[in-house]
């Protein structure tokens, strides 16, 4: 799955463009590298999201198309 999809599916980032938007400024990167927003996420991979002086590190555990908003959760683990 897309980079910025999956950022949009597992609630990260509110909506695609933003999370695209994101990619493209080099705030997001993948496994410590910047990526883009057709990188391929798996599950395993380390997303890190830097907004403002903030920075969300997380675990990609599962990749799903759609997701119900209770279960999102449930795709990444906090690290």
């Amino acid at each position: 799955m897309r980079l910025d999809k999956y950022l949009k599916v597992s609630r990260l980032i509110k909506r695609r463009t933003v999370a695209n938007e994101a990619c493209d400024a080099g705030r997001v990167m993948l496994n410590d590298k910047v990526a883009r927003a057709s990188a391929e996420v798996k599950p395993g991979d380390v997303i890190t999201i830097s907004f403002g002086n903030r920075e969300t590190k997380v675990e990609v555990l599962s990749v799903q198309e759609t997701v119900r908003k209770e279960e999102a959760a449930d795709l990444f683990r906090y690290i």
